[in-house]
C-alpha cells in the first residue's frame, strides 16, 4: 500500500470543503465521486474505498461506481475484491477494456491469471458484439 502523498494546500482545501459536504449531505452522489477521486489522488486509498463502497450502495446499477470500488480495492493490495468489483462494473456495460489494460490504479492486478483472464473474456464479448 502506498503512503499518503504530499498533498498541495489547495487540495487539502478542497478535501475539507468537500468532507464538510459530504458530512452534511451523506446522500449526494455527486460530492462522494469528487471526494472519491480527490482521495485517490492524493493517496488516502482507505478513505477513497469507504467513498466508493457508499457510492455502490447509492448506485448499485452504475458501472463506472463498480469499477472505481474495483480500483481502490486494487490500490490496497485486496485482489479478490479488486477483482469481484471488476467484473460486476463488466457485468453492468463496464466495456473500455483499453482503459482497463492501462489504468495505473489496477497495476498490481496485471499479472493475476483471473484479471487477464476477464480481459480475454472482455475482448471475446466485444468481438461478438461487433461482428
Amino acid at each position: 500500500m502506498k503512503a499518503k502523498r504530499k498533498v498541495s494546500t489547495a487540495l487539502l482545501k478542497e478535501q475539507l470543503f468537500l468532507e464538510s459536504l459530504a458530512r452534511r449531505c451523506p446522500q449526494d452522489v455527486e460530492v462522494l465521486k469528487a471526494l472519491g477521486d480527490l482521495y485517490t489522488r492524493t493517496g488516502s486509498y482507505a478513505e477513497g474505498l469507504a467513498a466508493d463502497l457508499a457510492l455502490v450502495r447509492l448506485c448499485p446499477r452504475e458501472p463506472l461506481v463498480w469499477y472505481n470500488l474495483a480500483c481502490s480495492h486494487a490500490l490496497l493490495q485486496r485482489f479478490d475484491e479488486a477483482l469481484a468489483a471488476l467484473e460486476q462494473a463488466i457485468a453492468l456495460g463496464y466495456r473500455d477494456a483499453r482503459w482497463i489494460r492501462r489504468d495505473r490504479d489496477l497495476a498490481a492486478l496485471k499479472k493475476d491469471k483471473r484479471f487477464i483472464a476477464l480481459l480475454e473474456r472482455l475482448a471475446r464479448e466485444m468481438k461478438k458484439v461487433q461482428a
